[in-house]
């Protein structure tokens, strides 16, 4: 064998010794060697829908039915390919929790019976159903899921919620003293702003970080594009404000993770914001309201309303209902307050229906500002659609609200109960995943 040149004999002898320092250098802090070698290369994010947990198996029709039900409820009917495949996902590592959720609770004798699930279920049927609460069955059929699909996510919510009254509840202490102090807080900080958030919390680690970052903004992409901020939280977030969509209530910036705060401040009402990193995880905000702490809200004054409306007869050309739209406008206008209502509706064939509760904040964003400048006896400009028909609002009263409340005690402590549970309940989840033996087909 020929000898090597002088200057290839250094180089290579340059390199044995790196190999060697970096053979003898300390492995990461996880013992994890520095240089790998993949036997077998895999995607991460291709994976069969189907999983055993402890035994138990979820099957693609599970998977089907469930990303079947978000879309129903998040008035979609598809999605492009990439994010279905992030929903499949997502959807199939809840269905997992879920699992975990309701085998936790019968090994612990906690076991949901099946009366509490059809109970709950005839309630989501007679609440979207009033007439006929059997047509629930028919609904979820057509739209691609099923009863046992809603009934089992039931379940996975009973379980989870009498697990944390046994093993997480009971061990959550607020004492008077903390309560006694956030009231005088609250009062130091009257006039200031708190805000009415709702959030899709999804924890991460170092090393899941970036994942979960890209599939929170897979979500907030479904979202802006018509999704259900409540049916994605109640869906997705690993809050226990899942369960009532992610509202957290009106919150003051103080008792927010620093990140969230400073995004609180920048956004308006109705907007949407996300993924922001915070400790744990990432979380997608969504503002619902915003009002000044211990100060009286004009959005709060009680409203006694009468609403006039007309429909559309189906089948009604563009013109026709621009013609009867022109003329309930003409007959509204020459209300002379509420006394006159009904003679007004009566000219032109509309109905009268009467409302002496609600509040401005209770009416649609858009109607808030526009109710607020009415004078008693004075009504909106029409508005509405042709598959809705066209109505207006005439206020006949309102009670402004004199002073705002003062902080409440009940209620503050159930706020930081609320809040301690929360994050005993994501480590309590967090121990059961741990623990549990998951294979995947």
């Amino acid at each position: 064998m020929a000898a090597l040149p002088v200057a290839a004999q250094a180089q290579n002898a340059e390199a044995q010794a790196e190999a060697q320092a970096q053979a003898q250098a300390p492995a990461s802090p996880y013992d994890i060697p520095r240089e790998v070698v993949m036997f077998e290369q895999q995607d991460p994010n291709v994976r069969s829908a189907t999983a055993k947990v402890n035994g138990a198996v979820i099957t693609g029709t599970d998977v089907n039915h469930r990303v079947a039900l978000l879309l129903a409820a998040s008035e979609r009917t598809e999605l492009a390919p990439e994010e279905m495949q992030q929903v499949r996902m997502q959807v199939l590592r809840n269905l997992i929790d879920e699992t975990l959720q309701i085998q936790a609770a019968a090994a612990q004798e906690m076991a949901v019976s099946k009366q509490e699930v059809e109970q709950r279920y005839l309630g989501l049927a007679q609440q979207n159903f009033p007439q006929d609460p059997k047509q629930m069955d028919q609904y979820l059929a057509s739209v691609g899921s099923s009863a046992p699909a809603l009934k089992r996510q039931i379940e996975g919510e009973l379980a989870w919620s009498n697990l944390l009254r046994r093993n997480v509840v009971p061990f959550i202490n607020v004492s008077s003293d903390e309560v006694n102090e956030t009231i005088e807080r609250l009062k130091t900080s009257r006039g200031q702003y708190e805000y009415r958030i709702a959030e899709i919390y999804l924890s991460a680690t170092p090393e899941t970080a970036a994942a979960v970052q890209q599939n929170a903004g897979s979500i907030m992409e479904q979202i802006r594009e018509g999704g259900s901020f409540q049916a994605y939280a109640r869906q997705f977030s690993e809050s226990t404000t899942a369960a009532v969509g992610g509202d957290l209530g009106f919150v003051r910036l103080a008792t927010l993770p620093t990140e969230m705060a400073e995004v609180a401040q920048e956004i308006d009402v109705g907007q949407i914001v996300g993924p922001v990193a915070i400790p744990g995880g990432f979380v997608i905000m969504l503002l619902l309201d915003k009002r000044q702490v211990l100060t009286a809200d004009p959005r709060d004054a009680t409203l006694s309303l009468k609403q006039i409306a007309i429909t559309f007869p189906e089948g009604i050309s563009q013109d026709q209902a621009n013609a009867r739209v022109g003329e309930f406008a003409q007959a509204i206008s020459t209300i002379r307050g509420c006394g006159d209502a009904n003679r007004v509706a009566d000219s032109v064939g509309a109905s009268v229906v009467d409302n002496n509760s609600m509040t401005v904040r209770d009416l649609p964003e858009q109607l808030q500002s526009a109710m607020m400048q009415l004078q008693v006896g004075q009504a909106t400009p029409p508005f509405g659609s042709l598959d809705d028909g066209v109505r207006v609002l005439v206020l006949c009263g309102r009670d402004d609200a004199q002073t705002a409340d003062e902080p409440d005690f009940d209620q503050i402590m159930g706020r930081i109960e609320e809040e301690r549970i929360s994050k005993r309940a994501q480590r309590f989840l967090r121990d059961l995943r741990n623990d549990a033996i998951i294979e995947y087909n």
